[in-house]
């Protein structure tokens, strides 16, 4: 049994992929790389319900031959013909709402990772543009990084909307957490995340992404908080004049 590493996302599709609760990521990928394999399987178990309708027909012939000898006996041994349908249909409707009940979990288990979604309480946009003063071109030129750029205007949008900063925890990735009251919080992620205090504030923010990432984030919280679009193009620009 050998063992690899893939990313959160690649995870996320592999779990996706669950046929019946149970079955390890092996399982998957086999099913998944290997398809001959489950077209075995599926031959195998197919076969199943065939030799259950042949059965069936059986007594058919043998009324029918019973018949063409005695005209009496062939009016009698049409009766358990008929009824012999509706067990072969009922059967059938029992193995499909146990096939049903099987499937069901599977299919739900993957969606209980992405249930719990942080509450957002609707901000109508304003006209404020007090960000725009705050986070000037020399105000950011004192900082040699762009880790600690970032973290000046995040600090900035706090101050001046400290009320509704909250709302920032709604801005998540498809497996990550970008934004948390707690440090702790964010390492749950992974240890890799490179967790920093948002100065000023109670809130901790992801940093191990690239610049273009950043900005998609600078974005977000921007328009999160209710700024106007071409405020936050002017604060975006000025954090990443070359662009993303």
């Amino acid at each position: 049994m050998k063992s690899i590493e893939i990313d959160d996302d690649l995870y996320a599709f592999i779990a996706s992929q669950t046929k019946h609760i149970g079955e390890s990521a092996s399982e998957i990928l086999r099913r998944l790389l290997l398809p001959e394999d489950g077209e075995i399987k599926g031959a195998s178990n197919a076969s199943q319900p065939d030799e259950s309708v042949q059965t069936t027909p059986a007594p058919v012939a043998t009324a029918t031959t019973a018949a063409s000898a005695q005209k009496a006996e062939a009016k009698p041994a049409t009766k358990p013909v008929t009824k012999a349908a509706p067990k072969t249909t009922a059967a059938k409707a029992a193995v499909t709402k146990s096939a049903a009940a099987k499937s069901t979990p599977s299919a739900k288990a993957p969606v209980k990772k992405d249930v719990a979604a942080p509450v957002v309480t609707e901000i109508e946009n304003h006209n404020k543009d007090d960000i725009v003063g705050m986070v000037s071109k020399d105000a950011l030129s004192t900082f040699t990084k762009r880790v600690d750029q970032f973290l000046f205007i995040l600090s900035a949008a706090h101050k001046l909307n400290s009320d509704t900063f909250e709302n920032v925890k709604s801005i998540i990735g498809k497996n990550r957490t970008y934004f948390a009251t707690s440090k702790e919080a964010l390492l749950e992620n992974g240890s890799s995340t490179n967790p920093k205090a948002i100065p000023d504030s109670p809130f901790w923010v992801v940093t191990n992404n690239n610049t273009a990432k950043k900005v998609n984030m600078l974005e977000q919280v921007l328009r999160t908080l209710g700024y106007q679009p071409d405020v936050v193009e002017t604060v975006v620009s000025r954090f990443a004049p070359e662009g993303k």
